[in-house]
């Protein structure tokens, strides 16, 4: 089968390339995939690039996400049939024709639920709701984000509003206002217009902003902090800009603001198997709905993946960059 390989750390535009393995075969309660699509996260990206907390060792595989269909059972494997679709989240390698995923971690595709949504079910939709149930907020309650833009950060808004909670979205430049507005998502203030802070106002009031998340680092943490009301909690989400946390001494000292990380494969390891179902099944309603949009900005082939890895980080992007086999 053709799978992407990397020989090194580096560049995914440069490393990455198209190979012919042998084809995966299913063991004790695993089911081999036939993958269908496969979409391209900056986890993974930051993967082939070797600064990611998993490190893989060389040569190896790339790519984590997928929705494909059933082709063949392991011994022991019962509730799922040759044919099936299913999306897996957590199976490394999955940037291939075929994969092999352990049973347990498959997630039965309901036929309203389309290919490319599918292929997105799991990773970044299961992080935001997670993260949004880290959060512990309640009906009614303000939180902020930046990277409101990002593909969780939408995500987090319309589980949100789904749920009556209030999320106040940062954007670093007054475009994405309007992009995240064309998906139905409104309050969300561009920090590079000198005057944002009044717009932030405006939009809150004087509601207490209890949480906020940070998915940029640098200033723009402190940025969330800022808006904190007191004991309010930073959730740390990721670092698109800096692996730095630029925050105001005085805003953590006085307000007592409270600083967590949020690394979705230790939350999810302690998650109960009741509490995953009830999220997931949160999920599939949202999608199934329409409340719950996963955009795709373009499908590449898996021979394209250094255009594919470029388009992912291009600015102004609408959707998620897609791989087909």
């Amino acid at each position: 089968m053709r799978a992407l390989v990397q020989p090194r750390f580096g560049d995914p535009a440069e490393v990455l390339s198209v190979q012919e393995v042998p084809d995966p075969q299913p063991g004790p309660g695993e089911v081999l995939v036939r993958v269908l699509l496969s979409p391209i996260h900056n986890h993974d990206l930051w993967t082939v690039r070797g600064s990611y907390g998993f490190k893989p060792e060389m040569p190896a595989r790339a790519g984590t996400e997928a929705v494909g269909v059933v082709e063949a059972l392991g011994e022991g494997v019962d509730g799922l049939a040759v044919g099936q679709r299913v999306a897996t989240g957590g199976s490394f390698g999955a940037w291939a024709e075929l994969i092999v995923a352990p049973a347990a971690g498959l997630v039965p595709v309901p036929d309203q639920v389309g290919d490319e949504a599918a292929s997105q079910l799991v990773s970044m939709p299961f992080s935001a709701i997670a993260l949004l149930d880290f959060l512990d907020v309640s009906e009614g309650d303000w939180i902020v984000q930046n990277a409101a833009n990002g593909a969780v950060g939408r995500l987090v808004a319309q589980l949100a509003a789904a749920r009556g909670v209030h999320v106040l979205g940062l954007v670093r430049r007054a475009d994405g206002v309007e992009e995240l507005r064309e998906q139905g998502i409104e309050r969300v203030v561009a920090t590079d217009d000198d005057g944002w802070r009044d717009r932030v106002r405006e939009i809150v009031g004087d509601a207490p902003v209890v949480a906020g998340v940070d998915s940029v680092g640098g200033r723009a943490a402190g940025d969330v902090v800022s808006l904190l009301a007191g004991d309010g909690v930073l959730v740390v989400f990721g670092a698109m800009a800096s692996p730095t946390l630029e925050i105001s001494s005085g805003d953590v000292i006085f307000k007592q603001v409270s600083i967590k990380g949020f690394w979705g494969s230790k939350v999810f390891a302690a998650m109960s198997r009741e509490k995953r179902a009830a999220l997931m099944g949160e999920l599939v309603t949202g999608i199934a709905s329409g409340t719950l949009t996963l955009p795709v900005e373009k499908v590449y082939g898996l021979d394209e993946i250094a255009d594919a890895a470029r388009a992912s980080f291009e600015p102004g992007r609408r959707g998620k960059v897609l791989l087909r086999p």
